[in-house]
C-alpha cells in the first residue's frame, strides 16, 4: 500500500468511484462526530479532531484551499468546544442545554459572516498569484467555497456554545456542499453531505427537544454566562 495520506492511494472502487483511504477514514470519523454532537456526547470533540486533520490534507491535495484552511479553524474550535463542555461539566452548573441566541447576536453573526465571506472570496480568487509556491493551481469555485467556509466558521462557533441556530447554518452549508463536491469530483464527500444534511436536521430537532422551549433565549438565566 502506498502513502495512506495521499488522495491517490485508493482503498477500493465503489460504483466506479476510486475511494482513497484518507477520504474514507476522514468521512467515517466526521459522520461519527456529527452523530455524537447531536446527542451532546463529549466524544464528539476528539473524534472530530482526527477527522479534521485528515480532511485538511485531503482538501489541500484537490485544490479546495478555503476548505483546507477551514479545517485549521475547526481544529481550534474543536479544542475550544471540548474545553467549554468539559468546564461546564466540572463546574456542575445548571444543565448546559442548547439555547437560542438573541436577535442582536444573530444579526452580528450574520453581518460578520457576510463581510468575512466577501474578503475570503477575494483572497482565494487570487491566492495562486499571491502564493504560487504553496498554491500552484487556481482555487476551484473560490467564491462559493469561501461562502461555505465562513458559514461553517460561524456554525462551529455557535455549536461549541450549544446555540440552536448552529444547525440552521449547517443545513445551508450541507445543501451547497452536495453540489460543490459532486462537481469537483469527490463524489463520496458529496454523498457524505447528503447524509450530513439528514443528521443536521435530526440534530436541530434533538437540540430543540433538549431545550424544551422554542423560545429559550441567550438572555435567560444560563445564556448570559456564555457571552
Amino acid at each position: 500500500m502506498g502513502n495512506p495520506f495521499d488522495v491517490n492511494t485508493i482503498a477500493f472502487t465503489m460504483l466506479g468511484y476510486p475511494l482513497s483511504y484518507i477520504e474514507l477514514v476522514g468521512t467515517i470519523l466526521y459522520l461519527a462526530s456529527v452523530w455524537l454532537i447531536a446527542r451532546q456526547n463529549m466524544l464528539t470533540w476528539p473524534v472530530g479532531i482526527v477527522s479534521v486533520l485528515l480532511y485538511m490534507a485531503l482538501f489541500y491535495q484537490i485544490q479546495l484551499y478555503s476548505d483546507a484552511l477551514e479545517q485549521a479553524y475547526y481544529l481550534v474550535a474543536s479544542a475550544y468546544g471540548w474545553w467549554l463542555w468539559s468546564s461546564r461539566r466540572r463546574q456542575a452548573e445548571q444543565a448546559f442545554v442548547p439555547y437560542v441566541s438573541t436577535p442582536r447576536t444573530l444579526g452580528l453573526v450574520l453581518l460578520l459572516t457576510v463581510v468575512l465571506a466577501a474578503a475570503l472570496s477575494g483572497l482565494m480568487s487570487r491566492i495562486h498569484e499571491l502564493l504560487p509556491t504553496l498554491f500552484p493551481i487556481p482555487a476551484a469555485f473560490p467564491y462559493l467555497d469561501a461562502l461555505t467556509t465562513v458559514m461553517s466558521f460561524s456554525a462551529m462557533w455557535l455549536m461549541a456554545q450549544k446555540r440552536l441556530e448552529s444547525w440552521v447554518y449547517w443545513i445551508i452549508v450541507d445543501v451547497i456542499g452536495i453540489g460543490l463536491y459532486y462537481v469537483q469530483g469527490v463524489r463520496f464527500i458529496s454523498l457524505l453531505y447528503v447524509i450530513l444534511l439528514g443528521l443536521a436536521i435530526n440534530g436541530l430537532v434533538s437540540w430543540l427537544r433538549s431545550a424544551r422551549l422554542l423560545g429559550l433565549h441567550e438572555s435567560s438565566v444560563r445564556g448570559e454566562r456564555l457571552n
